[in-house]
């Protein structure tokens, strides 16, 4: 039967169930630790204790929050022996169907050889299950050491990184030699140029420094040249762009017609519309 979750029923009626439907349709039936507060950082204490700290995570649409850091106990390792320990967030459903969620240490077994991560609970509540282990950290020991705590979650990244992913800007860019300009398009942090032009320029140069940069917004990330091809029947012009913006030129451009193109990744805040 149909029912209105988000509407006013005149009795309680929305379940923690629809709400974890509603979080696993809208961000994946996957786990994530969202990206706030500390997203549960780990600092080994000791050598048998661990400190996680804030955070919120989302496990197959369940919500659970860290409001402060929480100590656990990692039971002591043996000489000559290595052991795996995971730290989990745990789902459980009890008696009378009340649903709790704890970090609990999943203690490996110690082993001589390579030692291997111990079972989880893998049975989703949107399936019916009634105990569900997110994996937090890999806990390493080799004897009595606690090496260091390997992440094993992912961060959900908010909708404005998203957003931020999806933004276009344009504008044109003059290349050196001519006097046209092609397009210079972002489209996230990922830089697309492209275009024709006419080169009114002959002679060789040597990484030769142009007057032309690559504007602000637009700039490789990289420290190494990023090559801008340059091709055409009468050229050997080489471009490359710097994550300063400076253009270095290599090459010969001949006075003949040739296209440019080239593909970047930027580290540069995005220009304004």
């Amino acid at each position: 039967m149909v029912e209105l979750v988000t509407g006013h029923a005149n009795k309680a009626h929305a379940t923690a169930e629809q709400a974890a439907g509603l979080n696993a349709g809208i961000l994946g039936l996957d786990d994530y630790v969202l990206d706030v507060h500390d997203k549960f950082e780990i600092t080994v204490v000791s050598a048998n204790k661990v400190t996680v700290g804030t955070g919120e995570l989302v496990m197959q649409g369940r919500h659970v929050s860290q409001g402060t850091p929480e100590d656990l106990i990692v039971t002591n390792g043996s000489q000559g022996q290595k052991r795996n320990d995971l730290i989990v967030c745990r789902y459980a459903k009890g008696s009378q169907s009340v649903e709790s969620a704890e970090l609990v240490v999943v203690r490996g077994t110690p082993t001589t050889g390579t030692p291997t991560d111990p079972t989880l609970n893998t049975t989703s509540p949107l399936d019916g299950g009634t105990t569900y282990d997110m994996p937090l950290y890999r806990i390493p020991l080799d004897g009595i050491t606690i090496g260091t705590p390997v992440p094993l979650f992912n961060v959900l990244r908010p909708m404005s990184d998203v957003w931020d992913s999806l933004t276009q800007r344009s504008t044109t860019w003059k290349v050196p030699y001519s006097r046209d300009t092609i397009a210079l398009t972002r489209v996230g942090s990922i830089c697309f140029m492209g275009g024709n032009v006419k080169f009114n320029h002959s002679g060789e140069n040597n990484y030769a420094q142009a007057s032309e940069t690559i504007p602000v917004g637009y700039r490789p990330a990289e420290r190494t040249n990023t090559p801008i091809a340059v091709f055409g029947g009468n050229t050997t012009f080489i471009l490359y762009g710097e994550h300063t913006g400076r253009v270095t030129m290599l090459g010969n451009p001949n006075s003949a017609y040739a296209g440019c193109t080239g593909v970047w990744r930027t580290a540069d805040p995005m220009p304004a519309a």
